[in-house]
Protein backbone atom coordinates (compact mmCIF):
# COMPACT_ATOMS: atom_id res chain seq x y z
CA UNK A 1 0.00 0.00 0.00
CA UNK A 2 0.89 3.36 -0.65
CA UNK A 3 0.21 6.62 1.28
CA UNK A 4 -0.34 9.79 -0.54
CA UNK A 5 -0.21 13.51 1.11
CA UNK A 6 -4.08 13.86 0.69
CA UNK A 7 -4.51 10.35 2.07
CA UNK A 8 -2.48 10.76 5.11
CA UNK A 9 -4.00 14.06 6.03
CA UNK A 10 -7.59 12.20 5.80
CA UNK A 11 -6.90 9.66 8.35
CA UNK A 12 -5.48 11.59 10.63
CA UNK A 13 -8.52 14.08 10.84
CA UNK A 14 -10.72 11.05 11.38
CA UNK A 15 -8.17 10.12 14.09
CA UNK A 16 -9.02 13.51 15.55
CA UNK A 17 -12.96 12.18 16.26
CA UNK A 18 -12.41 8.84 18.23
CA UNK A 19 -13.11 8.48 21.90
CA UNK A 20 -10.38 6.27 23.36
CA UNK A 21 -10.40 4.45 27.27
CA UNK A 22 -7.12 3.28 28.62
CA UNK A 23 -6.87 0.92 31.20
CA UNK A 24 -4.41 -0.51 33.13
CA UNK A 25 -1.49 0.13 35.41
CA UNK A 26 0.35 4.15 35.74
CA UNK A 27 3.38 4.70 36.40
CA UNK A 28 5.71 7.96 36.30
CA UNK A 29 8.92 7.48 34.84
CA UNK A 30 11.78 9.57 35.75
CA UNK A 31 15.34 10.58 33.74
CA UNK A 32 18.14 11.77 35.77
CA UNK A 33 21.34 13.26 33.27
CA UNK A 34 24.41 13.85 34.55
CA UNK A 35 27.93 13.51 33.66
CA UNK A 36 30.37 10.69 34.33
CA UNK A 37 33.86 11.64 35.32
CA UNK A 38 35.07 8.78 37.94
CA UNK A 39 34.17 6.13 39.27
CA UNK A 40 32.92 5.88 42.79
CA UNK A 41 35.46 4.79 45.94
CA UNK A 42 33.31 2.85 47.03
CA UNK A 43 32.41 0.33 44.59
CA UNK A 44 33.31 -0.06 40.63
CA UNK A 45 30.41 2.08 40.01
CA UNK A 46 30.45 5.25 37.92
CA UNK A 47 29.74 8.33 39.80
CA UNK A 48 26.60 10.27 37.81
CA UNK A 49 26.83 14.19 38.74
CA UNK A 50 22.70 14.81 37.98
CA UNK A 51 22.48 18.22 35.54
CA UNK A 52 19.10 17.70 34.40
CA UNK A 53 15.52 16.09 34.99
CA UNK A 54 12.66 15.35 33.61
CA UNK A 55 8.92 13.13 33.91
CA UNK A 56 6.92 11.61 31.66
CA UNK A 57 3.68 8.85 31.47
CA UNK A 58 4.86 6.08 32.03
CA UNK A 59 3.03 2.42 31.31
CA UNK A 60 -0.46 2.92 30.16
CA UNK A 61 -0.59 6.51 31.07
CA UNK A 62 2.43 6.11 28.02
CA UNK A 63 -0.57 4.73 25.48
CA UNK A 64 -3.15 7.79 26.61
CA UNK A 65 0.27 10.24 25.94
CA UNK A 66 0.56 8.83 22.55
CA UNK A 67 -2.88 8.60 21.80
CA UNK A 68 -3.45 12.46 22.72
CA UNK A 69 -0.62 13.08 19.83
CA UNK A 70 -3.44 12.14 17.44
CA UNK A 71 -6.72 12.22 19.33
CA UNK A 72 -8.03 14.56 22.42
CA UNK A 73 -10.85 12.65 23.75
CA UNK A 74 -8.62 10.27 25.73
CA UNK A 75 -10.02 8.99 29.12
CA UNK A 76 -7.86 6.68 31.61
CA UNK A 77 -8.15 4.67 34.32
CA UNK A 78 -6.16 3.18 36.96
CA UNK A 79 -4.91 3.82 40.36
CA UNK A 80 -1.93 5.89 41.66
CA UNK A 81 -1.24 6.47 45.32
CA UNK A 82 -1.68 9.62 47.88
CA UNK A 83 2.40 10.48 46.78
CA UNK A 84 4.01 13.48 45.14
CA UNK A 85 4.84 10.52 41.96
CA UNK A 86 1.05 10.18 42.12
CA UNK A 87 0.49 14.44 42.31
CA UNK A 88 2.84 14.33 39.49
CA UNK A 89 1.58 11.92 36.99
CA UNK A 90 -1.92 13.50 37.56
CA UNK A 91 -1.00 16.82 36.81
CA UNK A 92 1.13 15.67 33.68
CA UNK A 93 -1.45 13.88 32.25
CA UNK A 94 -3.83 17.03 32.41
CA UNK A 95 -1.63 18.89 30.83
CA UNK A 96 -1.69 16.80 27.93
CA UNK A 97 -5.45 17.00 28.17
CA UNK A 98 -6.32 14.02 29.11
CA UNK A 99 -9.69 13.16 31.17
CA UNK A 100 -8.13 11.95 34.56
CA UNK A 101 -11.32 11.06 36.11
CA UNK A 102 -11.27 6.94 36.37
CA UNK A 103 -7.56 7.88 38.16
CA UNK A 104 -8.35 6.81 41.71
CA UNK A 105 -6.03 7.41 44.48
CA UNK A 106 -5.48 4.45 47.02
CA UNK A 107 -3.90 5.30 50.33
CA UNK A 108 -0.77 3.43 51.90
CA UNK A 109 -0.02 2.32 48.35
CA UNK A 110 2.89 4.09 46.17
CA UNK A 111 2.64 5.22 42.52
CA UNK A 112 4.38 2.99 40.34
CA UNK A 113 7.72 4.86 39.73
CA UNK A 114 10.70 3.97 37.58
CA UNK A 115 13.86 6.21 37.30
CA UNK A 116 16.75 5.57 34.89
CA UNK A 117 19.98 7.61 35.49
CA UNK A 118 21.58 7.99 32.21
CA UNK A 119 25.37 9.15 31.91
CA UNK A 120 27.03 9.70 28.97
CA UNK A 121 24.07 9.29 27.56
CA UNK A 122 23.97 5.50 28.41
CA UNK A 123 21.45 4.11 31.08
CA UNK A 124 23.37 3.47 33.62
CA UNK A 125 20.79 1.91 35.92
CA UNK A 126 16.88 1.39 36.50
CA UNK A 127 15.71 1.91 39.82
CA UNK A 128 11.65 0.61 40.63
CA UNK A 129 9.53 1.60 43.26
CA UNK A 130 6.15 -0.05 43.42
CA UNK A 131 3.92 -2.77 44.59
CA UNK A 132 2.43 -5.46 43.28
CA UNK A 133 -0.40 -6.08 45.50
CA UNK A 134 -4.18 -6.36 44.22
CA UNK A 135 -6.34 -2.86 44.73
CA UNK A 136 -8.37 -3.21 47.65
CA UNK A 137 -12.10 -4.31 46.86
CA UNK A 138 -13.40 -0.67 47.90
CA UNK A 139 -11.57 0.33 44.93
CA UNK A 140 -12.62 -2.44 42.86
CA UNK A 141 -15.81 -0.94 43.30
CA UNK A 142 -14.89 2.66 42.32
CA UNK A 143 -13.71 0.73 38.95
CA UNK A 144 -16.37 -1.02 37.97
CA UNK A 145 -18.86 1.87 38.95
CA UNK A 146 -16.62 3.81 36.70
CA UNK A 147 -16.65 1.13 33.78
CA UNK A 148 -20.39 0.84 33.54
CA UNK A 149 -20.84 4.73 33.00
CA UNK A 150 -17.78 5.16 30.94
CA UNK A 151 -17.76 2.42 28.12
CA UNK A 152 -20.34 2.49 26.02
CA UNK A 153 -19.44 6.31 25.29
CA UNK A 154 -16.07 4.99 23.78
CA UNK A 155 -15.17 4.12 20.00
CA UNK A 156 -12.36 2.11 21.38
CA UNK A 157 -11.00 0.32 25.06
CA UNK A 158 -7.36 0.14 25.02
CA UNK A 159 -5.90 -2.33 28.30
CA UNK A 160 -2.72 -2.42 28.83
CA UNK A 161 -1.43 -4.93 31.63
CA UNK A 162 1.57 -4.54 33.34
CA UNK A 163 1.09 -7.00 36.30
CA UNK A 164 0.85 -4.28 39.09
CA UNK A 165 -2.43 -5.74 40.56
CA UNK A 166 -5.24 -3.75 38.62
CA UNK A 167 -6.00 -6.36 36.22
CA UNK A 168 -7.92 -9.64 36.97
CA UNK A 169 -10.07 -12.05 35.37
CA UNK A 170 -13.17 -10.80 37.14
CA UNK A 171 -12.38 -7.03 35.67
CA UNK A 172 -11.47 -8.14 31.93
CA UNK A 173 -14.85 -10.50 31.93
CA UNK A 174 -16.74 -7.23 33.17
CA UNK A 175 -14.98 -5.28 30.56
CA UNK A 176 -15.54 -7.41 27.80
CA UNK A 177 -19.01 -8.22 28.52
CA UNK A 178 -19.91 -4.39 28.47
CA UNK A 179 -17.32 -3.81 25.11
CA UNK A 180 -19.26 -5.88 23.12
CA UNK A 181 -19.21 -4.88 19.36
CA UNK A 182 -16.26 -2.61 19.96
CA UNK A 183 -12.65 -2.85 19.29
CA UNK A 184 -10.59 -4.16 22.22
CA UNK A 185 -6.69 -4.03 21.93
CA UNK A 186 -4.63 -5.47 24.80
CA UNK A 187 -1.33 -5.50 25.81
CA UNK A 188 -0.71 -8.31 27.92
CA UNK A 189 2.07 -9.35 30.41
CA UNK A 190 3.44 -12.85 31.13
CA UNK A 191 3.43 -12.49 34.38
CA UNK A 192 -0.36 -12.06 34.70
CA UNK A 193 -2.03 -14.99 33.05
CA UNK A 194 -5.39 -13.50 31.98
CA UNK A 195 -8.37 -15.41 29.19
CA UNK A 196 -8.36 -12.42 26.72
CA UNK A 197 -11.19 -14.22 24.29
CA UNK A 198 -13.10 -12.33 22.61
CA UNK A 199 -10.69 -9.16 22.05
CA UNK A 200 -9.78 -7.61 19.08
CA UNK A 201 -6.27 -7.47 19.43
CA UNK A 202 -3.71 -8.33 21.42
CA UNK A 203 0.17 -6.73 21.05
CA UNK A 204 3.13 -9.00 23.12
CA UNK A 205 6.45 -8.56 22.46
CA UNK A 206 8.26 -10.90 21.50
CA UNK A 207 9.39 -12.65 24.81
CA UNK A 208 5.68 -11.88 26.10
CA UNK A 209 5.02 -14.05 23.24
CA UNK A 210 7.00 -16.98 23.38
CA UNK A 211 6.35 -17.47 27.34
CA UNK A 212 2.53 -16.60 27.12
CA UNK A 213 2.26 -19.72 24.81
CA UNK A 214 4.65 -21.57 27.20
CA UNK A 215 7.54 -21.90 24.92
CA UNK A 216 11.24 -22.04 26.74
CA UNK A 217 12.85 -18.20 26.46
CA UNK A 218 15.68 -19.88 24.71
CA UNK A 219 13.06 -19.18 21.44
CA UNK A 220 13.26 -15.45 22.03
CA UNK A 221 15.56 -14.71 19.01
CA UNK A 222 13.98 -17.20 16.61
CA UNK A 223 11.62 -15.23 14.46
CA UNK A 224 9.92 -19.07 13.49
CA UNK A 225 9.42 -20.22 17.07
CA UNK A 226 7.79 -16.42 17.76
CA UNK A 227 5.49 -17.13 14.71
CA UNK A 228 4.62 -20.39 16.18
CA UNK A 229 4.21 -18.65 19.80
CA UNK A 230 1.33 -16.16 17.88
CA UNK A 231 -0.54 -18.88 16.21
CA UNK A 232 -0.63 -20.52 19.50
CA UNK A 233 -2.05 -17.09 21.23
CA UNK A 234 -4.28 -16.38 18.35
CA UNK A 235 -6.00 -20.23 18.46
CA UNK A 236 -6.05 -19.60 22.14
CA UNK A 237 -8.04 -16.62 22.16
CA UNK A 238 -9.73 -16.38 19.05
CA UNK A 239 -8.67 -12.88 18.51
CA UNK A 240 -8.88 -11.23 14.78
CA UNK A 241 -5.46 -10.15 15.63
CA UNK A 242 -1.95 -11.13 17.18
CA UNK A 243 0.45 -8.19 16.99
CA UNK A 244 4.13 -8.84 18.05
CA UNK A 245 6.42 -6.26 18.27
CA UNK A 246 10.33 -7.06 17.59
CA UNK A 247 11.84 -3.43 18.50
CA UNK A 248 14.28 -2.49 15.94
CA UNK A 249 13.48 -6.05 13.40
CA UNK A 250 9.70 -4.29 13.35
CA UNK A 251 6.94 -6.23 14.06
CA UNK A 252 4.75 -9.56 12.91
CA UNK A 253 0.95 -9.45 12.31
CA UNK A 254 -0.98 -12.52 12.58
CA UNK A 255 -4.96 -12.56 11.03
CA UNK A 256 -7.65 -14.66 12.50
CA UNK A 257 -7.24 -16.24 8.52
CA UNK A 258 -4.16 -17.88 8.84
CA UNK A 259 -2.14 -14.85 7.23
CA UNK A 260 0.95 -13.92 8.65
CA UNK A 261 3.32 -11.24 7.59
CA UNK A 262 6.24 -9.38 8.91
CA UNK A 263 6.67 -6.12 8.40
CA UNK A 264 10.29 -4.66 8.43
CA UNK A 265 11.00 -1.72 10.42
CA UNK A 266 11.65 1.91 8.88
CA UNK A 267 13.40 3.14 11.33
CA UNK A 268 17.18 4.73 10.25
CA UNK A 269 18.76 4.44 13.83
CA UNK A 270 18.04 2.86 17.63
CA UNK A 271 18.22 4.66 20.41
CA UNK A 272 15.82 3.38 22.58
CA UNK A 273 13.27 0.80 22.25
CA UNK A 274 11.09 1.62 25.51
CA UNK A 275 7.61 2.96 24.71
CA UNK A 276 7.46 1.69 20.77
CA UNK A 277 5.20 -1.14 22.05
CA UNK A 278 2.73 1.95 23.38
CA UNK A 279 3.00 3.71 20.00
CA UNK A 280 2.33 0.54 18.19
CA UNK A 281 -1.01 -0.37 19.82
CA UNK A 282 -2.18 2.93 19.87
CA UNK A 283 -1.19 3.97 16.25
CA UNK A 284 -3.06 0.21 15.05
CA UNK A 285 -6.10 0.85 17.61
CA UNK A 286 -6.87 4.24 15.90
CA UNK A 287 -6.53 2.99 12.65
CA UNK A 288 -8.43 -0.25 13.19
CA UNK A 289 -11.13 2.10 14.40
CA UNK A 290 -11.32 4.07 11.39
CA UNK A 291 -11.67 0.65 9.15
CA UNK A 292 -8.40 0.21 8.23
CA UNK A 293 -7.17 -3.31 7.42
CA UNK A 294 -5.19 -5.32 9.48
CA UNK A 295 -2.24 -4.70 7.37
CA UNK A 296 -2.67 -1.21 6.82
CA UNK A 297 -2.75 -0.51 10.63
CA UNK A 298 0.48 -2.74 11.29
CA UNK A 299 2.06 -0.36 8.59
CA UNK A 300 0.72 2.84 10.26
CA UNK A 301 2.05 1.01 13.82
CA UNK A 302 5.53 0.20 12.12
CA UNK A 303 5.84 3.98 11.43
CA UNK A 304 4.82 5.35 14.25
CA UNK A 305 7.02 3.08 16.53
CA UNK A 306 10.52 3.63 13.91
CA UNK A 307 9.87 7.15 14.47
CA UNK A 308 10.19 6.39 18.89
CA UNK A 309 13.04 3.70 18.87
CA UNK A 310 15.12 6.72 17.27
CA UNK A 311 14.43 8.60 20.74
CA UNK A 312 16.13 8.65 24.29
CA UNK A 313 13.32 8.14 26.72
CA UNK A 314 9.65 7.56 26.57
CA UNK A 315 9.21 9.58 23.71
CA UNK A 316 6.29 9.35 21.42
CA UNK A 317 5.45 10.03 17.30
CA UNK A 318 3.77 13.49 16.57
CA UNK A 319 1.06 13.03 13.42
CA UNK A 320 3.60 15.43 11.25
CA UNK A 321 6.76 12.47 11.77
CA UNK A 322 3.98 9.90 11.12
CA UNK A 323 3.13 11.24 8.11
CA UNK A 324 7.00 12.22 6.92
CA UNK A 325 7.56 8.82 7.62
CA UNK A 326 4.94 7.00 5.76
CA UNK A 327 6.35 9.38 2.87
CA UNK A 328 9.61 8.37 3.03
CA UNK A 329 9.02 5.18 2.30
CA UNK A 330 6.70 4.27 -0.53
CA UNK A 331 6.67 0.94 -0.58
CA UNK A 332 4.97 -1.73 1.60
CA UNK A 333 8.34 -2.43 3.72
CA UNK A 334 7.19 -6.34 4.67
CA UNK A 335 7.83 -9.72 3.75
Amino acid sequence: MIFSSEYIDHFLERFKNLKVLVIGDLMLDEFLWGKVTRLSPEAPVPVVEVQKYSYFPGGAANVARNLLEFTKEVSILGVIGKDEAGRKLLEILEKFGCNTQGILTVPNRPTTQKTRIFGRQQQVVRVDRETKEPIPEGIKKEVLFYLEKEIASKDLIIIEDYAKGLLDQALIDFILKRAQGKIVAVDPHSNNRLDWKGVTLVKPNKKEAIALAGFPDIHEEDLQKVTEAAMVLRDKWDCTYILVTLGEEGMLLLERDGKTKKISSVCREVFDVSGAGDTAISLFSLALSCGFSGYEAALIANHGAGIVVGKLGTATCSPLELKRSLLSYPDPWFS
